[in-house]
């Protein structure tokens, strides 16, 4: 039987995507280079073993223009002979990432696959690899007249369809830092994280978590995507997402060892989850940012689960009114939601965040003695991956 298992999983520590940023000096090959280095290192694998690096990142040019799983993993010195491959389903590229491997392993066509995702935003801003270039086009116009809206403008939306107001986005943002600086105070994402060598030193925790964040203060930051043309067009739309109850843009890396379920065990290397059920969805291309909700349903039906099943969600916070609208919709317990924080705390590295996600909810899992873990993602154009996974 060909079983694909999750035999380890860690991360970068998440910096802020500016000129002064932690990661900022760092080469995004070199980023990820060093968490693939660590990867192999502390399983005592043998890289030559490899069958495949499957790599998530979403801004494609200037320095991630080269296949960055490829150079990263030679730039480790590793084995040339092992190849890789790039994914970009916006968002959730390196859960997608994480999808393809575990398929492969089914299929039975290969045995070890790394899934990664890089994303260094401060050096590869976000929206460069479009060169100002519509990327819709007159034929995509014309079945969506008036065309797509930004993703802010998505989120505002989407806050109001489900009616959530501007201090129930402040409210969520705010105990999005206070669960993230909780997990990192009490050691919670120590195991995840890996330390990066810079030229200013090493980094081994996030900066992006402000433990001092209130309500009251995020109340006082303006309201980021209103405009009079767009307010003509959406009247509903109350205009209450920030920058501060939105994702922060972040550089980081991330990676998962992926293994036949028979050749872990064969290695003397412990299997710590497997994939009960996966799946992937599109939705309204205009709300953009609702697909979890119909692929949660779907991976739950896949899985024969009912969301009381699972232990912990992961809702990727691209903005503080998407798991909000999840949680609303599914009627799913706010205390299993993103219990140690999300995106709007610890920031979002396009092609690094679905593995991120999942390397957390695992590590959650086994502080807590959790048994399932569900996770799914927002995607620019109104797609969704949803994953269940179990752990051993």
């Amino acid at each position: 039987m060909h079983i694909p298992v999750i035999v380890d999983a860690i991360r970068s520590p998440m910096a802020r995507a500016r000129p002064d940023g932690a990661l900022a000096a760092v080469h995004p090959v070199d980023l990820l280079s060093q968490v693939l280095e660590h990867l192999v290192a502390r399983n005592r694998l043998d890289p030559g073993t490899v069958d495949d690096v499957i790599c998530g990142c979403v801004s494609q040019s200037g320095e991630q223009a080269g296949t960055p799983g490829r150079m990263a993993w030679l730039a480790a010195g590793l084995p040339a002979h092992v190849p890789s491959t790039t994914i970009d389903r916006k968002c959730g590229s390196s859960q997608q990432a994480v999808h393809f491997a575990a398929q492969a392993i089914m299929a039975g066509t290969q045995d070890i696959v790394i899934a990664c995702g890089v994303e260094s935003m401060s050096r590869v801003p976000m929206g460069s690899s479009r060169m100002g270039q519509n990327v819709t086009g007159p034929r995509f116009d014309a079945h969506h007249a008036p065309g797509l809206v930004g993703q802010g403008v998505s989120a505002d939306l989407v806050a109001a369809k489900w009616g959530l107001d501007r201090a129930a986005l402040d409210t969520y943002a705010a105990r999005s830092h206070q669960r993230a600086h909780a997990a990192q105070s009490t050691g919670g994402f120590e195991r995840e994280i890996v330390g990066i060598s810079t030229p200013a030193g090493p980094v081994t925790r996030d900066e992006t978590i402000r433990a001092n964040t209130t309500v009251e203060r995020l109340a006082g930051l303006k309201a980021v995507f209103e405009s009079e043309e767009l307010s003509a067009r959406f009247p509903q739309i109350e205009w209450a997402t920030t920058a501060g109850n939105a994702s922060q843009m972040t550089d980081g890396a991330s990676a998962m060892l992926i293994m036949n379920e028979q050749r872990a065990l064969q290695l003397g290397l412990r299997p710590r989850a497997r994939f009960v059920a996966f799946d992937v969805v599109g939705d309204d291309p205009l709300y953009m940012l609702t697909a979890p909700i119909p692929a949660t349903q779907r991976v739950l039906a896949k899985a024969k689960m009912s969301l009381d099943d699972i232990d912990h969600y992961e809702i990727n916070e691209a903005f503080a009114s998407v798991p909000l609208a999840w949680q609303q919709a599914l009627k799913a317990d706010g205390e299993r939601l993103n219990p140690r924080g999300g995106a709007i705390a610890l920031g979002h590295p396009l092609g690094a965040s679905g593995i991120r996600l999942m390397t957390t909810m695992l590590h959650a899992l086994e502080d807590n003695g959790q048994r399932y873990g569900l996770q799914s993602m927002c995607e620019a154009g109104g797609m969704a991956n949803a994953t269940i996974i179990e752990r051993l």
